[in-house]
């Protein structure tokens, strides 16, 4: 039971600053303005951990390499956690778990990225409906304009109705599945 209630806890606290430092990854990225209450939340609870990476791993391509790889040691060191928490460890392949541990940190970020995606979908599309003028319309619509603008030319308009997020969230459920499959295969040490 404390073992579960300790793998809990350490899913939970690791999990919310890599969405965290995802959220502010993408919102980089995508140039999602920061000058709202969801974005300047982000900064103030990743600031701890980004300030310091910056320091040490430089920025590329207009990437904030510096977040994406505090996600990446933030969520290596929860799995890390919860494998010990479970009476595991490095056991006698310690180069071999760590590796695990990182491929499946890649695996997780890619589809917390998803998540993030299929977040910002849903309430787009609810919004639109609902209130289509909301303060945070705008940031959800930069979030996911860059994703739904290919799927827009392909796919029109049935009486007004636009469909792209739809087909959009189907192609993300289906990527979910493929790296849900490709995890496993790799994480068998997990």
């Amino acid at each position: 039971m404390f073992v579960q209630i300790g793998q809990f806890l350490v899913d939970v606290v690791a999990s919310f600053v890599v969405f965290m430092l995802l959220a502010r990854f993408h919102f980089q990225w995508l140039r999602v303005p920061f000058r709202n209450p969801i974005g300047e939340f982000m900064i103030a609870v990743t600031n701890w951990i980004v300030v310091p990476a910056r320091r040490v791993v430089p920025p590329l391509a207009g990437l904030d390499l510096a977040t994406l790889l505090a996600a990446l040691l933030v969520q290596a060191a929860g799995l890390y956690l919860m494998r010990v928490l479970a009476g595991g460890g490095l056991d006698n392949e310690p180069g071999r778990v760590l590796v695990v541990l990182v491929v499946a940190s890649f695996f997780d970020l890619a589809r917390y990225s998803l998540y993030i995606l299929v977040f910002a979908v849903v309430v787009q599309a609810v919004l639109s409906w609902v209130n289509p003028h909301s303060p945070v319309q705008y940031l959800f619509d930069a979030m996911t304009r860059v994703f739904l603008r290919p799927i827009r030319r392909v796919v029109p308009l049935l009486g007004n109705v636009d469909l792209s997020p739809l087909v959009l969230l189907v192609l993300l459920q289906i990527a979910l599945i493929a790296l849900a499959h490709l995890r496993s295969a790799v994480g068998g040490v997990m």
